[in-house]
């Protein structure tokens, strides 16, 4: 089973993708990293670049689910409004693949990782790090957040799954 996981953004998307093992923490990872566009681009070229590297990722590794973070309440508008665009990329593509969507907020997948739904963003890909057996800390910090969605993703879809 693999998952996609996404912490959306339009001027770095963090995707990383999972794959089900047979070792102790139960996932290994495939690949990660960040889809990263020019600030000088429009809106609209954006979301472009970001919705065709996707599509690339999904028809390479064909997941089982997505999982994405979910918005939650900010005050800075223009982070919420263009976080809301890449999002909406990223359920198009994973609704015209027909993929289950797993939404977290970044409460859930603090809660979820490290048993704090406060935890700080070092707790978070510490926890990444050593649960993927990783020698480093994933950088960038939005490839870090895609992996501990995808962990979650990976361990909800087939409870999940299940309740169908």
């Amino acid at each position: 089973m693999v998952i996609l996981g996404i912490d959306p953004g339009t001027a770095t998307t963090g995707y990383g993708v999972i794959q089900k093992t047979k070792a102790k923490n139960g996932f290994g990872i495939l690949e990660y990293g960040v889809i990263a566009t020019k600030k000088m681009l429009s809106d609209a070229e954006r979301l472009e670049i970001l919705g065709q590297d996707l599509e690339s990722l999904i028809k390479k590794h064909r997941p089982a689910a997505v999982g994405i973070e979910k918005l939650f309440f900010t005050t800075n508008q223009k982070t919420v409004m263009t976080v809301s665009q890449a999002r909406g990329v990223v359920l198009f593509l994973a609704q015209k693949h027909k993929l289950p969507i797993l939404e977290f907020t970044p409460l859930q997948v603090k809660n979820f990782i490290c048993g704090y739904g406060k935890a700080d963003k070092k707790q978070v890909q510490y926890v990444v790090q050593k649960t993927f057996g990783l020698t480093k800390i994933p950088k960038p910090d939005d490839a870090a957040d895609a992996l501990a969605i995808a962990l979650c993703a990976g361990w909800h879809f087939p409870k999940q799954k299940a309740l169908r």
